[in-house]
C-alpha cells in the first residue's frame, strides 16, 4: 500500500509579454526578452517555431494594441518561480464572442500537470470576461499530450481542419455557461 500523499496540482501564473519583449524573442534575442517580461525566460522561447509565434504577436500587438492583454504570456509556476512555459489566446473575443487558447509548455516541464494549470488558468479568465461566450481549442489529431489536456475541461469536438503541411487539427470548443457550471457544481455541470 502507497501512503504517499497525492501530488499537488500545479499552479501557474502569468507575466505580460509586451511589445517589446514579444520583439527581442522573435529577434532570437533572450537576454532581452527576459529583461523586459523581469522572468529568466528558457531557451525554448528562442527556438525557430516560437520565434516565429512571438514576431507574429508582436506584429498583431503592433497593428492593434487591444490584443496585448488577450495574447501570449508566460507562465509561472507558482511559488517556486520557474518559467514553465507560455499561453494565451489568440487575440480578443470576435463579434461571436469566440476565444481561442493556446499553450506551450518548456520541454523541461511537461508532464507534470503544467498544460492543465494553464489551461484552467486561461478557462478561468475567459468565464470571467463579458464579451466571451465559447472558448476553442484546435489541437493536432496526433498530439496525445494535448487532446489529454484538454480531457474532463467540458470540449466537445466541433470539427477539424489541416493542409498538407500542418496534417489534421481537431478543433474543440467548450462554452463559458458550461465553464461556469463545472465552477459551480462540478461533475459538468450536474449537481
Amino acid at each position: 500500500m502507497n501512503n504517499a500523499p497525492p501530488p499537488m496540482a500545479k499552479r501557474v501564473r502569468f507575466v505580460e509579454l509586451n511589445a517589446k519583449a514579444l520583439r527581442a524573442l522573435a529577434d532570437g534575442d533572450l537576454a532581452g526578452g527576459s529583461a523586459e517580461a523581469g522572468v529568466a525566460l528558457d531557451e525554448h522561447f528562442v527556438c525557430d517555431r516560437a520565434r516565429w509565434i512571438f514576431g507574429y504577436r508582436a506584429d498583431q500587438v503592433a497593428e492593434d494594441p487591444s490584443a496585448a492583454p488577450w495574447i501570449t504570456r508566460a507562465a509561472v509556476s507558482e511559488p517556486d518561480g520557474s518559467v514553465v512555459g507560455d499561453a494565451g489566446f489568440h487575440g480578443p473575443p470576435d463579434e461571436a464572442g469566440l476565444v481561442e487558447v493556446g499553450y506551450t509548455v518548456v520541454p523541461g516541464y511537461r508532464r507534470q500537470g503544467y498544460a492543465r494549470a494553464m489551461l484552467e488558468a486561461l478557462l478561468t479568465r475567459a468565464a470571467a470576461e463579458p464579451g466571451v461566450r465559447t472558448v476553442r481549442a484546435t489541437i493536432g489529431s496526433d498530439n496525445a499530450a494535448s487532446l489529454a489536456t484538454i480531457a474532463g475541461f467540458g470540449f466537445t469536438r466541433v470539427g477539424e481542419r489541416g493542409n498538407e503541411r500542418d496534417g489534421i487539427a481537431l478543433v474543440f470548443e467548450v462554452s463559458v455557461d458550461a465553464i461556469q457550471a463545472e465552477r459551480k457544481y462540478g461533475h459538468g455541470g450536474r449537481r
